[in-house]
């Protein structure tokens, strides 16, 4: 009666057509079980499921087939694999369908999987003998952008591709050199923690750069939860103005999305984008009044592929070619201190934590926050050094003189406004602060066209040295003489 055909099923084959018009004998119904259906645009997934689900249906009205499309969310990888996806697609048809091995054979070409249904008492047949064109071939010639795809896709994928540009967008997906295969800057990164964070500090943010904002297009890049955005939207200044937001990691965007359909926002003109603008352009030429990038633009810096400082300005430059006449673009962020090579020595308390012999591998821990949360500041300078190398990929150089680092300034103080992100240590040690100093951001910025606004200035906070920093730590030259500390921060508000 049944024929279970699970898979991701981004892209349908002339294959697959051929094969199932000849498993599936007539009075049988085939049961696409497209998993994944909750991830869209990432690398795993660049497609989404709606569209998956419109190539489906359009596949069995050519083929004579008579066919159930069910979603199947993402699950981690787990031995129940098949009897999660039998229950979904019990739960997706209401209990109408309910699959056994009395009734039901299982088309799959993966041993792995095909093993877990045969475990259920599922016979299962294989689909693509080998050497044939797999579909996930097929979708890496198209993001090759290799035109041979069309004729191994089904018609019906060519149809639905050509429509929507999916083509370019599995390219964009696919190709993207900064986001992993499921949608995320990294794959250690706490979400809620960070989502927290976004959310706590969006009223004071708002407060820095709320008289700055042009009405008209405003564009939020990296809007994390989409807190600045319910801000703006609060604004009655800006009541009438688009509100644009671009995320491009997968569990905030979805955060956002959630929003919007709890009526989070009063104006109907806002709009969220799942991208990495490094990609490609998004936006037309002076499309764009007003650009926000609040935290964002040293994780450019950070997860550049390649040229570092390149990728920042080509990032600025197209910033400044979607923005309109008289728009404005404003950012708020870390940056390094305007003397990033100055000799330093670091003196640091030991006496608040443990002081271990040596660093240990984080990630063969289960609980990484918990053993950073004993260390003490020390400890936690040489735990820093070691995962800050690994993952920034950065020299982080540093001697011993009399007890005490003597590194770069920059460095110490990457270490210095990190060392209590330990919720997000492995993640965060990925990215650095101080890759650019003020001076630096504003000649990027006046490079890629913009002016810069006298109003623009580095700044420091105060609080963090105040609370964090200051007692446990102190900055000398390398003969003895109090550092003043550093800027930390910048808020530059660039005029096209």
């Amino acid at each position: 009666m049944y024929l279970l055909f699970p898979g991701r099923h981004h892209v349908l084959t002339r294959f697959q057509a051929e094969f199932l018009t000849q498993a599936a004998p007539a009075g049988t119904t085939v049961v696409w079980a497209v998993t994944s259906a909750n991830h869209h645009t990432t690398k795993r997934n660049p497609i989404p499921y709606h569209r998956r689900e419109a190539a489906i249906e359009r596949f069995s009205v050519a083929t004579g087939l008579r066919s159930l499309v069910v979603g199947v969310v993402d699950t981690p990888p787990t031995d129940d694999f098949a009897e999660v996806t039998v229950k979904a697609i019990e739960a997706g048809t209401d209990d109408q369908v309910r699959l056994e091995p009395g009734n039901t054979v299982v088309a799959c070409s993966t041993p792995e999987v095909a093993k877990l249904y045969e475990r259920l008492g599922f016979q299962v047949i294989g689909v693509e003998p080998e050497g044939q064109a797999r579909p996930w071939d097929v979708l890496l010639m198209i993001a090759a952008g290799n035109d041979g795809w069309r004729t191994l896709a089904h018609p019906a994928t060519v149809d639905v591709f050509d429509r929507y540009h999916l083509d370019a967008q599995v390219r964009r997906c696919v190709n993207d050199p900064v986001v992993g295969d499921d949608g995320g800057l990294t794959t250690t990164r706490d979400y809620k923690t960070y989502a927290d964070a976004f959310e706590t500090a969006a009223d004071r943010k708002w407060s820095q750069l709320k008289d700055f904002v042009r009405p008209g297009r405003i564009l939020d890049i990296g809007c994390a939860t989409g807190a600045t955005l319910q801000l703006v939207d609060a604004d009655p200044r800006f009541h009438e103005s688009d509100l644009i937001g671009v995320e491009v990691a997968r569990h905030l965007y979805a955060e956002c999305v959630h929003k919007k359909e709890q009526g989070f926002f009063s104006n109907p003109n806002v709009y969220f984008y799942q991208r990495n603008m490094l990609g490609a352009a998004v936006f037309p030429p002076r499309s764009i009044d007003t650009t926000l990038t609040l935290a964002l633009t040293h994780e450019i810096w950070s997860y550049a592929d390649g040229s570092r400082r390149e990728t920042v300005q080509r990032f600025v430059d197209r910033l400044f070619a979607h923005t309109a006449p008289d728009g404005v673009w404003i950012n708020s962020d870390v940056c390094g201190p305007a003397e990033p090579d100055r000799p330093v020595v670091l003196a640091l308390d030991d006496s608040d934590g443990l002081n271990p012999d040596e660093p240990v591998d984080l990630e063969s821990l289960a609980d990484p926050a918990a053993h950073v949360s004993a260390l003490s500041t020390r400890a936690r300078f040489f735990q820093f050094a070691q995962d800050f190398r690994r993952n920034a990929r950065v020299p982080f150089e540093y001697t011993i003189r009399a007890g005490h680092p003597v590194l770069r300034l920059a460095d110490a103080m990457d270490f210095l406004t990190r060392k209590d992100y330990v919720d997000n240590w492995l993640s965060e040690t990925h990215e650095q602060f101080c890759g650019l100093s003020y001076p630096d951001w504003t000649t990027i910025t006046e490079s890629a066209g913009f002016t810069v606004d006298p109003s623009s200035k580095p700044w420091r906070n105060d609080w963090v040295i105040e609370n964090r920093i200051a007692p446990v730590a102190t900055l000398t030259t390398p003969d003895g003489t109090p550092v003043d500390w550093p800027d930390t921060h910048q808020l530059l508000i660039a005029r096209r």
